[in-house]
């Protein structure tokens, strides 16, 4: 017969305590991931309709994903019996004794994260520019969990951890230049339409006119 002992409430602990940080640097992960593939298909770096309208379902599906091992994050936390944290310590900045302010950071990445996974859900029944003025929050999502993660994260001075999130951080960077520059050439005059040898016979008369 099995009995419940100290030993027993050690191990579970530590299962919860890592679930807690491997569930996080997973979420983190599968969010850089959606980042980079919404930069590649909006920047044009694919050229292929059908390879932007995979990368499409795949931004989709890594951010859902990213919600849901989020989810699995704040669970293991209330869980864990280290930090005690409460509901109201996992959804209300400031209220904990545990890194308040580190901790402030993953809150505010919840909800963000939060917030665009459920308008692109409901995308299609919300005006095209609330959503694009949400979903552009995927940015500061990025960042506040990127934060969150280097001064809360117990495995933030491994060398791998940072190598990880310092080359993802810049490669969305990258990526984000190629995207604002593609969105400034595209907003510039065509000087060619603009060339008065270009100008249709019927349209150069009702100038002249």
């Amino acid at each position: 017969m099995l009995r419940n002992g100290p030993h027993t409430a050690s191990v579970d602990s530590k299962l919860i305590w890592y679930s807690a940080r491997a569930s996080g640097i997973v979420s983190w992960s599968l969010l850089a991931a959606s980042v980079v593939a919404g930069l590649a298909m909006t920047s044009r770096v694919l050229r292929s309709r059908a390879r932007r309208a995979w990368i499409l379902d795949l931004h989709r599906f890594l951010g859902m994903a990213a919600l849901v091992f989020l989810g699995i994050h704040v669970v293991s936390i209330l869980l864990d019996s280290y930090v005690h944290f409460g509901l109201v310590e996992v959804l209300v900045p400031f209220t904990g004794a545990w890194h308040p302010v580190a901790v402030a950071w993953g809150i505010a990445g919840f909800y963000l994260l939060c917030a665009v996974e459920l308008t692109s859900v409901l995308r299609s029944r919300l005006p095209r520019r609330l959503w694009r003025s949400t979903h552009v929050l995927a940015f500061p999502l990025y960042v506040v969990t990127t934060v969150h993660g280097l001064t809360a994260g117990t495995d933030r001075h491994s060398p791998v951890f940072e190598i990880a999130f310092y080359g993802m951080s810049a490669l969305i960077a990258l990526l984000l230049v190629a995207r604002l520059a593609m969105l400034r050439h595209d907003s510039l005059p065509d000087p060619v339409a603009q060339r008065p040898d270009r100008i249709e016979p019927a349209q150069r008369a009702r100038a002249a006119a």
